[in-house]
């Protein structure tokens, strides 16, 4: 099954993290990889010391979407690409009960993840791998794929008072 934690609210890579430690405790496997982040999520260093969890290390950082430049870009989507793929066929190979792709929709969005090869990839899913998509912005055909979509919606949020994001609790 496809499970999509979306919209413009906070909870949805903690609402994934959480399904993946679930997974592992349920004494399955679960592959955790995150798009447009640089690798220090706080929830990463525990996920990665449990059990059964294992996280896809990040080797390169980008930045912030809207400040790439043309090649910035190109160059981001072949390094992104090439994770989706690599992740993809240890999932499926390697006997995985969860495929965490934190920040995927918002990769697809900004053009940096091939939708209709994510969407070829969930449509060939080995039987009993969920496949969790977090981010912002899911196109209709991603929502229409899913089998559990959840919006977080955010009412109030300190950011827009001008507070930072804190370590240990937005990352």
């Amino acid at each position: 099954m496809v499970h999509i934690y979306c919209g413009d609210g906070k909870g949805k890579t903690t609402a994934a993290m959480g399904l993946a430690l679930r997974c592992a405790g349920s004494g399955r496997r679960a592959l955790v990889l995150q798009f447009l982040k640089d690798g220090s999520s706080s929830e990463l260093a525990p996920l990665s010391r449990t059990e059964g969890a294992e996280v896809v290390p990040q080797t390169r950082a980008f930045g912030f979407t809207w400040t790439l430049s043309p090649e910035e870009r190109e160059e981001a989507g072949i390094y992104y690409g090439g994770l989706l793929e690599a992740a993809w066929e240890k999932a499926a190979a390697g006997g995985y009960g969860l495929l965490v792709l934190d920040e995927a929709l918002g990769a697809c969005a900004a053009g940096l993840i091939d939708e209709g090869r994510l969407l070829a990839l969930l449509d060939s899913a080995p039987e009993g791998l969920e496949v969790v998509l977090t981010g912002r912005g899911p196109s209709q055909a991603l929502l229409d794929r899913a089998d559990y979509v959840t919006e977080m919606r955010k009412v109030k949020h300190p950011f827009d008072r001008g507070v930072a994001a804190r370590r240990g609790v937005e990352y």
